[in-house]
């Protein structure tokens, strides 16, 4: 029997419920499923109960999650190369957070490749990054725009564009009956105009500017004609007090609505399947999982036309939704991060936008919705990127090998003079 390739693994906790989880998850369980490879991973980014290394049914021995707080540390990385002896590291989104592991290059690239799952950038080009990119044997890249960003900034990196994918099996359209059923069992027996949210409650996501703006929508079109649902964390402490939002504006008579608990992917499918749209108006986004999701079960999308929501929205040819052009830019930063750029919409196109949709005969928004599915099983088709994924490791540490088989590295050596 061949021998395993090995995967170390630093992301979000891929049994979390965030668009990185979620990626991560998938990536794990394609490669797992093949046979020809074993996973470790940290599980990062959420708090835990216990930190004890666990097995992953029904994969056992071939994945393991140990739990850390943040990304992990150096000394957390370095036990994992010296017990499990890794063939190749694979690590996911954004290069900020991992300055402590980028420090780390000449601990870890002699002995196997680095990968960097790249999930997030923006115009104007980040130079500062160059750094970072420079320090991997390939960048793989989550949308286009981050795909041209690493070219421009580091062409003699191999890169490769490696969107996210969905599975359309699991989020895929319901018939008008179940669709009807579920919403009797939900409450939602009347025909009001449902507009979903599924978002973490934080700065970016411009969720208190959702609020607002919704508001102003139903002033337009009547307090009792729609609902918009929020699948987040009211209270969460990245984002403002929505609770405390909505009851400032008045919208205590179920105009609002919050779903807080974690579900399975059959339950947020179903949410999908109830909305006549979905929206996502972050300042920045690396992909935008949520809203291909919401194409995928056949809704379609409200979105700021920024990092990878643009290719979702449309193919350029036709629309699946509606995009709409950032208004402004703000810069962010940092001592350490010199500038961010986010791009910003304004009320009035996002209002006129609910319009839109909220005029459309439910055959017009099914319509879009169904052109979005196909343009979601031609471009983003979970099982064609299974493959991918397959394609891009095997060629990295075929390429690069690792441990006493390692090449394309060159490490420096001191030389008497």
């Amino acid at each position: 029997m061949n021998k395993k390739t090995k995967i170390f693994v630093i992301s979000d906790h891929p049994l979390s419920p965030s668009g990185v989880g979620n990626q991560t998850r998938n990536f794990i369980e394609s490669l797992i499923k093949t046979g020809e490879y074993s996973f470790v991973c940290f599980g990062g980014a959420i708090k835990h109960a216990d930190y004890q290394p666990q097995k992953i049914s029904p994969y056992e021995d071939d994945w393991i999650i140990y739990p850390v707080d943040g990304y992990g540390t150096q000394e957390t990385v370095r036990s994992i190369l010296r017990t499990e002896k890794p063939d190749l590291l694979w690590f996911m989104t954004d290069p900020r957070f991992f300055a402590w592991l980028w420090e780390m290059e000449d601990e870890i690239r002699p002995l196997m490749p680095m990968v960097y799952y790249h999930v997030w950038d923006n115009y104007p080009y980040p130079d500062f990054n160059k750094v970072w990119y420079d320090s991997c044997d390939h960048v793989a890249c989550i949308s286009k725009v981050t795909h041209d960003i690493v070219k421009t900034v580091s062409p003699d990196i191999g890169s490769t564009y490696l969107p996210h994918a969905v599975d359309s099996e699991i989020f895929s359209p319901l018939s008008d009956d179940e669709i009807q059923e579920l919403k009797q069992k939900s409450g939602f027996e009347d025909n009001k105009f449902t507009i979903f949210w599924n978002n973490r409650n934080a700065r970016r996501k411009q969720s208190g500017s959702l609020i607002y703006w919704y508001n102003k929508f139903l002033d337009k079109v009547g307090r009792d004609k729609a609902r918009l649902i929020l699948h987040t964390d009211p209270k969460d402490p990245n984002g403002p007090d929505l609770v405390a939002q909505i009851n400032n504006l008045g919208l205590v008579n179920g105009e609002v609505q919050f779903s807080k608990d974690k579900v399975g992917h059959q339950q947020l499918a179903a949410m999908y399947n109830m909305a006549d749209v979905t929206v996502n108006i972050s300042d920045a986004e690396g992909f935008g999982l949520a809203t291909l999701e919401s194409l995928s079960c056949g809704t379609p999308i409200i979105v700021n036309m920024t990092g990878g929501l643009q290719e979702q929205v449309t193919d350029g040819e036709q629309w699946f939704g509606v995009g709409l052009q950032p208004s402004s830019k703000a810069v962010i930063g940092s001592q350490e991060i010199p500038y961010i750029y986010e791009d910003r919409i304004n009320e009035d196109d996002f209002v006129d936008a609910l319009e839109k949709l909220f005029n459309m005969t439910s055959e017009e928004r099914k319509n879009l919705g169904h052109l979005g599915r196909e343009h979601v099983l031609k471009n983003y088709n979970y099982k064609h990127f299974q493959h991918q994924w397959k394609i891009l490791i095997d060629e990295v540490h075929q390429k690069f090998g690792s441990w006493e088989n390692r090449t394309g590295y060159k490490t420096w050596e001191l030389l008497e003079v």
